[in-house]
């Protein structure tokens, strides 16, 4: 590797918080950085597919502008310089969102950024470009009609999981500093945990969203990092108000970077390695059983406990499938037709959804959230897998067509805390002996959002978080 590609590789790398005091300190400007980023995806896009749209020459503008900002002394709020990706159903209004679909029209208006995008924009992000996502997000991996399959850089054979999958791969390979993901159902821990990159999803209403999701308050708006720190930067500027969105919480103007360093000394948490009623691949569990262990290590008191819920899977199946279907019958008959087929099958199957059904999936959704409320009672925080697999084969729904019917079916860690709206994260957590990675999740009460990332910091802290050099092929 030559000295120039050593110095590109590094700044590729490099998290966002150490690039923004080199910027200050005028070591290294946005440029350089923008200019390596670019050279790296060019250099491994192809072979991933993680991004649907690249704006090199407005990103390098932006860049241009960040330094002479810097140059004056005069940064433009917290993330001045920094390149961001954002997801292909996040609005941005530079850029047209297809939403992985052949349905939406490539010559839409596009005059309108989402509030997560707005409040990065105003804190200086150089935005570099679209991440994949299935058809509208709707499964928890990542291929769709429009662009294709993006595939796992730990081995390219497989899934990096989804619905954010390419956010997580563009964060693993050093393809911009911080992504925009989502998830409804597991979307930003799910490509976490199979691509060894972090991804917090924030409780329901913490970041604002609009336009509201199809899927209702299942859906959230979360950062996607190669470090807990360039996640809490991060979301120091996603949790900005924006009166678009009724739903979100009131402003708190919480510093996340504050209190990371404190550790979990005498937190009390829960380890429920199935959540009582999950299969997990032995080798995923135990390495999520070993990292449990590393918090009582630190000094966390970490009990054995199943939070005592039976699994939700017809409850969000029901929210979910109804959300598809809202969705999906806004478009024509011809537009559904170059559609996913497997999108167009839950919709199907949410045809023959009744009212009263839907309710008592409201009702159920209603006590599954009293049910952890009353855990966190006792518990401070919840340890689970991630995921119970590790990634299975790219371009497929299901990792064992013989036992699964939806992508919800291996998932079964992730959905019950997009019905409940409490704060979870994936963090790598090592790595299967096929070199695959695993993730640990953690699961914080309602609005605890602090102290999921404060946990996670300490484990990242004994456990440093491994990226991948180059995508890997077998």
């Amino acid at each position: 590797m030559s000295e120039m590609t050593e110095k590109t590789h590094d700044l590729c790398y490099m998290p966002a918080t150490q690039l923004l005091d080199l910027y200050a300190w005028k070591t290294v400007s946005p440029v350089d950085v923008a200019k390596a980023v670019f050279a790296r995806i060019h250099a491994v896009n192809d072979t991933v597919n993680a991004f649907t749209l690249l704006t090199e020459e407005l990103a390098m503008e932006a860049a241009r502008q960040s330094e002479a900002r810097w140059s004056r002394g005069e940064a433009k709020g917290l993330l001045d310089g920094i390149p961001v990706s954002v997801k292909d159903i996040v609005l941005h209004k530079d850029w047209p969102t297809l939403r992985g679909s052949r349905a939406i029209p490539d010559d839409q208006a596009h005059d309108e950024d989402a509030p997560c995008v707005a409040r990065l924009r105003e804190h200086g992000a150089v935005f570099i470009g679209r991440t994949a996502t299935p058809e509208f997000g709707w499964k928890g991996v990542t291929d769709s009609p429009l662009s294709g399959i993006t595939r796992n850089p730990w081995d390219i054979s497989k899934t990096p999981g989804g619905s954010s999958g390419g956010a997580s791969v563009a964060a693993a390979l050093g393809m911009g500093a911080l992504h925009i993901g989502t998830d409804g159902g597991g979307s930003v821990r799910i490509p976490s945990g199979f691509t060894g990159t972090f991804g917090l999803k924030p409780s329901y209403g913490r970041v604002p969203a609009y336009p509201a999701s199809p899927f209702g308050t299942l859906a959230h708006i979360g950062p996607m990092t190669r470090t807990v720190a360039d996640a809490a930067l991060m979301m120091n500027v996603l949790a900005e108000p924006d009166a678009r969105d009724w739903t979100a919480l009131p402003y708190d103007p919480w510093n996340y970077q504050t209190g990371l360093e404190l550790g979990v000394k005498r937190l009390r948490i829960g380890f429920s390695a199935n959540l009582g009623y999950a299969d997990v691949d032995p080798e995923i569990a135990q390495l999520v059983s070993d990292a449990a262990a590393v918090f009582a290590e630190l000094g966390a008191e970490v009990e054995a406990v199943d939070p005592g819920f039976d699994n939700p899977l017809d409850c969000f199946n029901t929210h979910w499938y109804t959300g598809a279907r809202r969705l999906v019958t806004r478009f024509s008959a011809a537009q559904q037709k170059v559609m996913d087929p497997g999108l167009l099958e839950i919709v199907e199957t949410a045809s023959h959804f009744t009212l009263p059904a839907y309710m008592d999936a409201v009702d159920e959704r209603a006590a599954l959230g009293l049910t952890m409320n009353r855990f966190h009672d006792t518990y401070d925080l919840l340890l689970t897998p991630t995921l119970p697999i590790p990634a299975f084969e790219a371009g497929q729904e299901l990792s064992d067509p013989a036992s699964q019917s939806r992508w919800p079916d291996w998932t079964p860690f992730s959905y019950p805390f997009n019905l409940t709206g409490q704060p979870a994260c994936s963090v790598p957590c090592g790595f299967t002996r096929a070199g695959l990675p695993a993730g640990l999740q953690i699961v914080g009460p309602m609005h605890g959002d602090p102290l999921v990332m404060r946990a996670a910091a300490a484990f990242e802290a004994v456990r440093p978080f491994k990226m991948p050099l180059n995508p890997i092929s077998f």
